[in-house]
């Protein structure tokens, strides 16, 4: 997750304030919580402003010559007032952060789930542009920002503002002379003094980003020890090791330097500034040019502004961020999504034969239209039939797939189903009739049970249980302890891959799809597990037009039909027996180098 310091920040222009006011659309109906809270924070604040006046009075107190008797009965008085304006101040600041925090998670629940649901429905070709860390740090950090400065940083930046316009303000009615000492020292100071913070953390950062480096050094070249001795580069491994080191310290001194002025600055012109307006107060006050209460209000009035000065540039930075966070997660609410039914009934649609036509398919990705992927690809599988897609790697096998998925949508050229464009089906509605199983199966987290029902989320346990056994994955999950309940681990990792693979046949086969897609879903299992995995996948495309992308020829010689694709075009279509006498052919000159290589 990316640092708050590393959220980049944007400019409170009026446009930028306007599309980041759009995120109070999120409220909803909390808004009422969202005004109160505004009126305990104006609370906060007047009460922050009368309580420099109540002191003065109280402390004004001291040197008076009246009877004792008066001298208690005001401070008496004062005290009291104090107490309530305590009181009231306590129960203002209990009630402001209560209900922003609660306006604010009811609307980040309401923009997580936008952004969620948005992101769920996005395109591949979305994806496919985009790194999973990057839209992660969307709903994480970007929405975290949103979070802190909602709850805090607005409520602070409000409140130190109406401490420094009030506090000057009353200052001027107190004393002009007072004033004008005060706003030209406080200010000053505080803005010198933002400025060394913010140059000794950035310093800081930079130290720490250093360490990190090294620590990547050390890691990378322990994990791969075996490397870095074989090429013998441990002279090469060391030096860039001290480079880091070096500065490290480098960096470390500067800070040292940075932090030492800052002291010697505090020590020398802040308590120097602080001691010279006590000075000239005490000198007004001997002059009578003003009463002991109000030269004690003005004392506490000056530490008030100059704190609120000092904390007012960061609560300013958490509101950039903020903007610029805001900005972020709105660019993935206003992207286009795909027209996906979200309330369907698989059980209710009308069932598809399963006939699937290519005409004159050309396809490039969106991130790299210069390059075509398929030119001109033209096919048909018959309901019921095997279609083998063959080819060197990078070929457009597996983009042939996508195309059926509707994952993505030719650039010229009609993927007809069931004598239909599948551009004209109700994008749920096709997929519905769809399922794969790919090369690298991902499993989600949850246990056995959960990742098979995946397949069809209202499956009976029956249902289940009969599925897992026609994928040949009931044996090895009844030998687990917890059998169904097993957890499979994060992506499936406590499983072997070719009881994953068996997991994600069963999800499959309760999916009861009329088109199946299988993705090399054998190449990387022992034979055992190919074994087991194969015969899964025989029952699994009985009575289904199926569609085998495979590098082991092997496995497709049974195919109903074999498309031999090259450069993204079709090559060769047939029988392997037929296909097999061409000479001088791909798939001839394919099956031939497989037989050498075992």
């Amino acid at each position: 997750m990316a640092k708050k310091e590393d959220l980049p920040k944007v400019k409170l222009t009026r446009d930028s304030l306007r599309k980041a006011a759009r995120i109070f659309g999120f409220i909803g109906r909390h808004k009422w919580k969202f005004f109160l809270g505004m009126f305990f924070l104006v609370g906060t604040g007047a009460a922050a402003l009368i309580f420099p006046k109540l002191m003065g009075d109280l402390m004004g107190l001291i040197g008076k010559s009246d009877s004792a008797d008066a001298l208690l009965g005001v401070a008496n008085t004062v005290g009291i007032q104090l107490l309530i304006l305590f009181a009231a101040q306590a129960v203002f600041s209990f009630f402001r952060v209560l209900l922003f925090v609660n306006v604010t998670e009811n609307m980040l629940k309401s923009l997580r789930q936008a952004v969620y649901a948005r992101l769920i429905r996005m395109p591949m070709s979305f994806f496919s542009q985009r790194q999973v860390a990057e839209l992660n740090s969307r709903v994480s950090a970007d929405i975290s920002q949103i979070q802190e400065t909602f709850t805090t940083s607005i409520a602070e930046f409000l409140r130190q503002s109406m401490i420094i316009i009030g506090g000057i303000t009353i200052i001027c009615f107190t004393s002009y002379r007072l004033a004008l000492v005060m706003l030209s020292i406080i200010p000053v100071l505080a803005i010198i003094t933002v400025f060394f913070g913010r140059r000794i953390r950035n310093i800081s950062r930079n130290v720490q980003d250093k360490v990190a480096e090294s620590n990547v050094i050390v890691g990378e070249s322990l994990q791969g020890i075996s490397n870095v001795k074989s090429f013998t580069n441990e002279t090469y491994e060391t030096a860039r090791y001290n480079r880091v080191t070096s500065e490290i310290v480098r960096l470390a001194m500067k800070g040292g330097i940075a932090r030492g002025a800052f002291f010697s600055f505090i020590i020398f012109c802040l308590f120097g500034a602080i001691v010279f307006i006590i000075w000239y107060v005490v000198k007004l006050k001997v002059d009578g040019v003003i009463a002991p209460e109000d030269m004690m209000s003005f004392l506490f009035y000056t530490v008030m502004v100059a704190g609120s000065i000092g904390g007012l540039p960061e609560q300013y930075a958490q509101i950039q961020r903020a903007v610029g966070a805001t900005e972020r997660v709105f660019d993935l609410l206003e992207e286009g999504t795909e027209n996906i039914d979200l309330d369907h009934k698989p059980e209710v649609l009308k069932r598809f034969a399963g006939e699937v036509e290519f005409r004159d398919v050309s396809f490039s990705y969106p991130s790299r239209k210069d390059f075509t992927v398929l030119r001109s690809v033209s096919f048909k599988a018959l309901p019921g039939q095997t279609i083998a897609l063959v080819g060197p790697s990078g070929s457009g096998k597996s983009t042939i797939a996508s195309l059926i998925l509707r994952f993505y949508d030719p650039v010229s050229g009609q993927v007809i189903i069931d004598g239909k464009n599948s551009l004209d089906y109700p994008l749920t509605e096709l997929r519905s009739q769809m399922a794969i199983v790919p090369q690298d199966v991902l499993l989600f987290g949850g246990s056995i049970r959960e990742n098979i029902a995946y397949g069809r989320i209202s499956a009976s346990e029956a249902e289940i249980i009969e599925a897992a056994k026609k994928a040949n994955a009931y044996d090895f999950i009844m030998s687990f302890p917890e059998r169904f309940e097993t957890k499979v681990g994060e992506r499936g990792i406590q499983l072997s891959g070719g009881q994953r693979q068996r997991i994600a046949i069963a999800r499959a086969v309760l999916k009861d799809p009329s088109i199946l897609i299988l993705d090399e879903a054998t190449s990387s299992l022992d034979s055992e597990s190919e074994r087991l995995v194969q015969e899964a996948l025989e029952k699994l495309m009985v009575g289904r037009t199926s569609f085998v992308i495979a590098h082991r020829l092997s496995t497709v010689r049974n195919a109903d039909r074999i498309v031999v694709i090259d450069k993204g075009e079709v090559r060769e279509t047939g029988t392997h027996e037929e296909l097999i006498r061409i000479e001088d052919g791909i798939y001839r000159s394919l099956t031939r180098l497989q037989l050498e290589l075992d």
